[in-house]
């Protein structure tokens, strides 16, 4: 008989991990315990070689579903005098931690029991299983057991408890696990109807909904707005209560038949919507599939969820002359962060819904969806979020304890401690209190949950920001360094990153966005870089032009396309759609700006140069959402086209004179606007290949780094990745977070990482 000592880290508590390791020493006949600990879990493991080599090779390579191991270390011990195999309580450590498990959804063994009417849990909306449920959204604190949750202030039933303490149960150490008798229970109410409980409340939601009015969920992090998507005036409606023009609504269905009836999806997409994180998957729709517009405003796309709670299971539950498809949106006015408690979602929803769907689970961390496409068979986020956060980033080595507080749009911030990088969810743009106070909270949570009180803090080098302004703020209060990233060197770095960089050499950074505070002062966002975590050059750009108004400009593509024109020496003349959208007063007004240069700094931003051909086509002059005018480009793009436009290098400035007059001469010609969209988006690619070249043939660099919101674009990206790996380029994408300014604060992270040290 040997004995020994083993310790694992990841992702292995609350996920089933411990009744799993008590049933394969069972199998071979291991005796000793299992508990968690502030570190992971730990295992004592007494048997004969044989059994030992058996029990390790399985639990290592058959673990649960939900789990995921980081390291696994051995080590002999004295045998000791086990006659079972227990499993001990658990263990606080000081200054210990372990990931936490990210929300998962509904288990199929869950949804079948929650339609199966003789399952004491029939249609309980709260049955979850230690392969599924909540988990970031209820935590409170670690180890992760049920006191240390939301769920802590339900006291089991004996039927619970029993199943609860039965290690061969699947619920065995749920924390959240509950049934109708113990656990908590769901409600509806409105201005017409008074609380109606349980199924009642259910059935009335689902009544609201038939009869075209709007309802708030309240879901796994958060409320959701939800109302009929085929019905025109409820989604009408929805728009005009929730102030959200044309942004598109996500949607959500009750099952993969129903998606494949509105949209086209392969096996790979449809892989990604039924994983354990059922996250918003961007999807091509169905030519003849009758959606309203207003779903969706000029999209040839859809943004579809499966149902993932049971709650959402039982309100989109298939009937007779009952709807499908449903619009599944943020419980928020637009802008503000999601509701998530029911006090705050009666204040904030009550003039946007009919009736609530309430519940009295707490609540602990709000969350909004994730939402990604696919590209070549693996995800590609837009948005990392519920099902996602806060899985760790592992870094190729050990890292400073680091908090870096990322950008103000699409924030997110970052902790890294030893081998991990715990990037948050996304918390969103840090435009008004609301938002802020969920920052400043969320980064609390995270710093309690994974035990870190940081040494070190990083933040963007724009001084407006209220992350940098949180980012001085706390490095004076703390005592602790602060380190000013430059916004584009925090997206190339944030790639490497995300590809598992572990090398001192350079490598070429094609960071293309709408804005990025410059070395100089400057508006940067069409940057071509050279470097690595530590430095880095700007090797070329696009040429400086005048951006009237400042930020305010960016909801006005039309004024953006007459200040490029007047700096180019173009006319305004009114055949070009740009300059007849504008009225008499504004190009007065404009002119005088540009003449005097009032409030009209510089811009390299690709953004911009979006906007600007966006406008000067006539498709769009202004807009009511970020990228509005570059997504709705993107959109008429057709891949049949080849042509492209030529831009101008002279040493470093990427110059657009050329490619301006030559999209001026096809407006002239009465081009059709998709094909220059496309000739538009052909040159871009192209000329990231021939600056690319530039650079390989100078500095014998084969790596290129893809970040940036504009590589949002699929088009674009995929006409740049071709082109490049047809070059021989070893192209680097984004993979588990995203190429906009959501991934930026893993990029401080392992930049001030690097300078610290």
């Amino acid at each position: 008989m040997i004995s020994k000592i083993i310790r694992i880290r990841g992702t292995v508590q609350g996920v089933g991990f411990r009744p799993f390791v008590f049933s394969t020493a069972k199998k071979y006949n291991i005796t000793g315990w299992v508990r968690n600990s502030s570190a992971g879990v730990e295992i004592l493991a007494n048997g004969t070689p044989q059994e030992i080599k058996n029990f390790i090779t399985e639990v290592k390579t058959n673990p649960p579903p939900l789990a995921k191991i980081d390291t696994f270390v051995e080590s002999e011990k004295y045998s000791n005098g086990y006659k079972d195999f227990k499993i001990l309580q658990s263990q606080i450590i000081p200054g210990e931690f372990i990931p936490i498990s990210p929300d998962v959804a509904i288990c199929s063994e869950c949804q079948k029991e929650l339609f199966d009417p003789a399952n004491n849990r029939y249609r309980y909306p709260f049955i979850n299983c230690t392969n599924c449920g909540p988990r970031l959204t209820i935590i409170k604190g670690i180890p992760y057991d049920r006191p240390n949750t939301t769920m802590a202030e339900f006291t089991l039933c004996d039927r619970c408890q029993a199943e609860y303490d039965n290690p061969l149960n699947r619920r065995f150490h749920a924390q959240p696990v509950a049934c109708p008798d113990c656990g908590p229970q769901v409600w509806f109410e409105s201005l017409t109807t008074g609380p109606e409980k349980r199924e009642e409340g259910i059935q009335r939601a689902r009544q609201f909904l038939r009869d075209g009015k709007i309802i708030a969920i309240k879901g796994l992090g958060g409320f959701h707005l939800a109302c009929d998507a085929l019905n025109q005036e409820a989604v009408s409606k929805l728009r005009h209560r929730k102030k959200r023009s044309d942004k598109p609504f996500a949607t959500m269905v009750f099952d993969i038949e129903t998606v494949k009836k509105y949209c086209l999806i392969n096996n790979a997409e449809e892989t990604i919507m039924g994983s354990y994180e059922h996250p918003i998957v961007i999807l091509p729709t169905k030519k003849g599939m009758h959606v309203p517009e207003q779903v969706a405003p000029k999209m040839r796309t859809l943004g579809v969820m499966l149902a993932y709670t049971p709650l959402h299971l039982l309100i989109l539950e298939p009937e007779n002359d009952y709807p499908d498809l449903f619009v599944m949106t943020s419980g928020n006015i637009s802008d503000e962060p999601i509701a998530y408690t029911n006090e705050s979602a009666k204040d904030v929803l009550s003039s946007i819904a009919d009736g609530f769907l309430f519940h009295d689970r707490k609540i602990n961390t709000r969350i909004d969806d994730s939402v990604l496409t696919e590209y070549k068979g693996q995800k590609y986020f837009y948005r990392r979020s519920r099902g996602y956060a806060p899985n760790a980033t592992i870094l190729p080595k050990n890292s400073l304890e680091i908090l870096s507080v990322g950008g103000e749009l699409k924030n997110t911030f970052c902790l890294t401690k030893e081998k991990y990088a715990f990037i948050s969810h996304h918390i969103g743009d840090l435009k008004n209190m609301e938002t802020y106070r969920a920052f400043t909270e969320g980064i609390a949570n995270y710093q309690h949950m994974f035990n870190t009180k940081s040494q070190f803090i990083a933040c963007d080098l724009h001084p407006e920001y209220l992350s940098t302004k949180y980012a001085c703020y706390y490095s004076e209060e703390n005592n602790i360094p602060l380190l000013k990233v430059q916004h584009h060197h925090a997206h190339l770095a944030a790639c490497l990153a995300d590809n598992n960089w572990d090398s001192n050499e350079d490598a070429i950074g094609v960071c293309l966005d709408g804005t990025g505070y410059g070395l100089d002062g400057q508006i940067w966002g069409g940057e071509i870089l050279i470097g690595g975590y530590q430095t880095f050059q700007r090797k070329y750009h696009l040429e400086y032009m005048p951006l009237p108004g400042g930020d305010s400009a960016i909801l006005h593509p039309n004024r953006i396309a007459a200040a490029y024109l007047w700096k180019l020496g173009f006319p305004w003349d009114d055949h070009i759609p740009a300059i007849l959208s504008l009225t008499s007063e504004e190009k007065n007004v404009m002119k005088r700006q540009l003449k005097l240069h009032i409030n009209t700094p510089n811009t390299s931003s690709m953004g911009r140069l979006f906007d600007v051909v966006t406008s000067l086509i006539g498709l769009r002059h202004t807009i009511n959402y970020e990228a509005q005018a570059a997504i709705e480009l993107e959109q008429i793009t057709e891949s049949s086209i080849t042509d492209a436009y030529i831009f101008e290098i002279s040493e470093n400035t990427i110059n657009l004179n050329s490619i301006i007059s030559n999209i001026l001469s096809d407006i002239n010609h009465k081009i059709h606007s998709s094909v220059i969209a496309t000739k538009f988006h052909n040159a871009i690619a192209n000329l990231i290949l021939v600056l690319c070249n530039k650079i390989e043939k100078e500095y014998n660099l084969h790596h290129v780094a893809l970040s940036g919101g504009v590589w949002q674009n699929q088009y674009l990206l995929h006409k740049t990745c071709q082109i490049l790996d047809e070059e021989g380029f070893s192209v680097l994408i984004h993979h588990n977070i995203p190429p906009n300014d959501g991934g930026i604060s893993l990029g401080q992270a392992v930049i001030a990482n690097k300078h610290f040290k």
